[in-house]
């Protein structure tokens, strides 16, 4: 372990390495059951499909760690990404309309784009050219990146990620519809028998964040991690408490023999090439595209953000083993596609591991083998309430938007692109749209200020590429 994953070099050791794998599944957790729910119209496409990409999600989950840990030996976690899983279904219910075949039939044909896009993203990794894309983003946009990410694991921490129902509909969200309402009074109208709910899941963010920030006030090794077990607890206690439900009960009827044969029969290498031709070639090639450039700087990002935080970047804000990195990522899609999910890349979530003092490859690797084993004990990573990950999601959020200190607003071709990437990676969800904007708005007011020349022609090419995703491609 110390010789392969140069602990002591990295300042780590083993325990440190594992908590913070931990930390970070824990954190990331919520995709198991939410991928599979997304793809599959929570379940309204049949069990079966819905079982075969569950264990896609986590055998593709854990392959791309695995892959990340032994290749990069980078502390970064991969999974089907938020955000292009919705745009696959999407996708996947637009080729119904398109060849009037079934879902299963559409899911099986849109695979194939995954594969394509993997492939690509292979080649391009083998070769430097995605690398090279990374170093084609400016320093100032660079720096300003990782704030910008802290503040989207804010927003999703508070606003989404932790959500009720109850008879007066939802979802029901805690900044949004409990701190965004007036009165009390206002909220328990507004979200009748949910209400006590919305209570405990804020009492239980709020524990779990300040546990967080106690522990690691006292240098406590994966305060993350035990801030989160002890919000965890709280939910718990609060639902037997004060609702009288058994927050375990689903164990008792919970199935752990992994559905290897729904698996056979409607996604593992289940690619419809004949379907996939009858999508009509110019919506396959506007689809790849824009699947490609979304995954490509959705990962640029998390990669260059995370690393900023853990000190891994030069004075250039270069990661050494990007392209191990990137190939990692890139492999974790074509995996992805042969097992039967959308894309994966590199999750911001990685932060909590890295803030747990996660540095090496170990980390990853812990990652992926809960992954793994999820495929015998989902249930039991299930009762892990949403509100006690929100906790942990807050707290690295708060510090990787200390980074701003790092952004020269004094210029304003660096502080106004790092002020729209702020705004924008919240608000749309996508980390590759915020650097698309970043870099447009960095390369039109340096060529107002008469700096043309110090603007790299890559930054050129990369913003014209954003202005024909944001303009022409679907």
């Amino acid at each position: 372990m110390e010789k392969f994953f140069k602990l002591s070099e990295n300042n780590s050791n083993v325990k440190t390495e594992i908590i913070a794998g931990l930390t970070t599944f824990m954190t990331m957790a919520y995709i198991i059951a939410l991928n599979p729910n997304l793809l599959t119209g929570f379940g309204a496409e049949g069990a079966d499909l819905w079982n075969g990409v569950f264990l896609a999600t986590v055998i593709a989950s854990g392959v791309g760690c695995i892959c990340m840990a032994f290749l990069a030996n980078k502390p970064f976690a991969m999974a089907p990404g938020m955000g292009l899983n919705s745009f696959y279904a999407v996708v996947c219910a637009n080729i119904v309309g398109i060849t009037g075949m079934s879902y299963v039939e559409s899911f099986q044909a849109a695979l194939c784009i995954i594969l394509i896009e993997g492939v690509i993203f292979l080649i391009l990794s083998v070769l430097n050219i995605r690398e090279k894309i990374v170093e084609g983003i400016p320093l100032g946009v660079r720096l300003g990146i990782a704030p910008a990410i802290g503040l989207m694991l804010l927003n999703i921490g508070v606003g989404s990620n932790a959500g009720i129902y109850s008879d007066m509909g939802g979802p029901f969200y805690a900044m949004r519809d409990f701190f965004g309402a007036l009165t009390a009074g206002y909220a328990k109208t507004s979200m009748g028998t949910g209400y006590g709910s919305m209570v405990l899941t804020v009492v239980t963010m709020l524990v779990g964040l300040f546990a967080i920030v106690y522990l690691n006030h006292k240098n406590v090794k994966g305060a993350v991690l035990f801030g989160m077990l002890i919000a965890s607890v709280v939910n718990w206690i609060g639902q037997a408490a004060f609702f009288a439900t058994n927050p375990f009960a689903s164990l008792a009827e919970a199935s752990f023999v992994p559905p290897f044969k729904d698996m056979a029969a409607t996604t593992l290498f289940k690619f419809n090439f004949t379907g996939f031709v009858n999508i009509g070639w110019f919506t396959i090639i506007t689809l790849i595209i824009t699947f490609c450039i979304i995954d490509m700087f959705d990962t640029i990002g998390t990669l260059v953000g995370t690393a900023s935080r853990a000190g891994m970047v030069d004075d250039k804000g270069n990661m050494p083993n990007m392209r191990e990195a990137l190939t990692s990522d890139a492999i974790g899609t074509i995996v992805g596609s042969c097992t039967g999910t959308s894309t994966v890349t590199t999750f911001v979530e990685s932060a909590s591991g890295v803030e747990a003092g996660g540095r090496t490859g170990l980390t990853a690797l812990v990652t992926g083998i809960c992954f793994l084993a999820c495929m015998f004990i989902a249930p039991i990573a299930a009762i892990i309430p949403a509100a006690a990950t929100s906790a942990a999601l807050i707290y690295v959020g708060y510090l990787m938007l200390c980074g701003l200190k790092k952004v020269d607003f004094e210029k304003i071709e660096e502080g106004l692109p790092v002020a729209l990437m702020l705004i924008a990676m919240p608000i749309s969800g996508s980390i590759g749209h915020g650097i698309g904007l970043g870099l447009i708005s960095y390369t039109i007011i340096s060529v107002l200020k008469g700096k043309a020349k110090e603007v790299p022609v890559l930054t050129y090419v990369i913003s014209l590429i954003f202005l024909v995703k944001f303009f022409l491609v679907v």
